[in-house]
């Protein structure tokens, strides 16, 4: 295997010496590369041993040379890609798990993404941060962004379409239990991981920058914004009512809508919804949606304008039961035991906010009011809900939301 980074045959000799050294480098490259693709041609009749045994050599070569090495050579295109193919085509533990080490430790390594601060300057104590995006690097995704890519070469990358159905492979794995299909499942998992981690990769530093920012077009082009968002769209409303987005951004139904609109509909995946889904800040956001539909609001608000409706927040739906006469209109729409349902889900999610420092200083605007004033709005939300409802069975959820609400008034000192 040639060495890319050996000085060897490199020339001295005049002012032509730089060129040719530039050239018999990138020479030196190429045949890296070739050599080392070549290790993976399982042409001919090969059993499925020596196939695998090529596949550890070629994982191995690249390791070699791309973080052994010093100085190390990024790995090309195709062979960034040769790695993914192994990680999700092979039907061996030990590929599958030198597979998806080898990527993890090269995305370390030759990041595709990241954030570069400035130097202070005279005006800024604090530098300027920008967002450096390596735009030819390898991806396992799929953006349909890159023309000079063959549809042989794409084929082989995940989508929107691919990404669901490698999650509902694991879903329908969890009840099959053939000896068979466990590698497989372990690789799928292992393969969900990775993904899942170059979307991180790929998110965070933008969302760094963004904050700094307010630049929306940083998460436009991000890969989850193509896939799948939810902190997105929050990002992208909050731009949008700032006035930061146009007609040219195009439109996409938030995944949060779909989520609302799903349980809309279906109204029967509600309560195991709500069970299942433990995430207090996602939750909240989601019921807040979900009741928005059904309250009236009380003044017109236009696309831009910045001020918040106080619909949005938790004190602003629980306002919505102030009354009998609103509480029974809801009740029309909604039932009353999908309302004390969800009213007990929402101050479950309130009071995980408020334990947690992490998340209040995002959360509070979504709670609208302190702990003590929300306490008060549940237990008056359900004296109406009473009224309106004569014969609804609190259930034992909504009464243990009750309690801990009596509880945290008790101790208000």
């Amino acid at each position: 295997m040639v060495n890319p980074n050996s000085k060897r045959g490199a020339n001295s000799n005049g002012g032509g010496g730089r060129e040719k050294s530039n050239n018999n480098s990138k020479n030196n490259m190429g045949a890296w590369e070739e050599n080392t693709m070549a290790i993976l041609d399982s042409s001919g009749f090969k059993d499925s041993q020596d196939v695998h045994d090529d596949r550890l050599c070629f994982l191995e070569a690249v390791r070699s040379a791309s973080l052994a090495s010093e100085p190390s050579t990024a790995p090309s295109w195709r062979m960034f890609d040769a790695v993914f193919q192994i990680l999700v085509d092979c039907n061996s533990l030990e590929l599958t798990m030198a597979s998806y080490q080898l990527l993890t430790e090269l995305d370390k390594r030759y990041s595709r993404v990241y954030v570069m601060k400035s130097d202070k300057t005279e005006s800024s104590s604090s530098g300027i941060v920008n967002l450096v995006v390596v735009k030819e690097a390898w991806s396992p995704f799929n953006l349909a962004s890159d023309g000079e890519r063959t549809a042989k070469d794409l084929c082989s990358l995940f989508d929107s379409v691919r990404f669901s159905t490698l999650i509902e492979d694991m879903v329908q794995a969890v009840n099959k239990l053939s000896f068979d299909l466990v590698i497989k499942a372990v690789g799928n998992l292992l393969l969900f991981q990775y993904l899942v981690n170059v979307l991180e990769d790929d998110l965070l530093p933008r969302l760094t920058v963004y904050k700094e920012t307010l630049n929306w077009l940083l998460l436009k082009e991000s890969v989850l914004n193509i896939l799948l968002v939810m902190e997105l769209d929050v990002a992208r409303k909050e731009a949008d009512m700032h006035g930061l987005t146009s007609r040219l951004d195009g439109f996409r139904l938030p995944i949060l809508e779909i989520i609302v609109d799903e349980l809309t509909y279906n109204r029967d995946s509600l309560p195991p919804f709500l069970v299942v889904f433990s995430e207090p800040k996602w939750k909240l956001e989601i019921i807040l949606q979900y009741f928005s539909k059904y309250i009236t609001k009380s003044s017109v608000r236009t696309r831009r304008s910045n001020e918040k409706s106080d619909g949005a927040t938790l004190r602003g739906m629980l306002n919505g039961f102030s009354t009998a006469a609103n509480t029974k209109n809801i009740v029309k729409r909604v039932t009353s035991g999908a309302a004390q349902l969800l009213l007990a889900h929402a101050f479950q999610a309130c009071l995980s906010l408020v334990r947690d420092s992490k998340q209040i200083a995002s959360s509070t605007e979504r709670i609208g009011a302190t702990l003590s004033e929300i306490c008060n709005s549940l237990i008056s939300a359900f004296r109406n809900l009473r009224k309106t409802d004569e014969g609804l069975e609190i259930t034992s959820f909504a009464k243990e939301a009750l309690f801990a609400a009596a509880i945290v008034l008790k101790r208000k000192p």
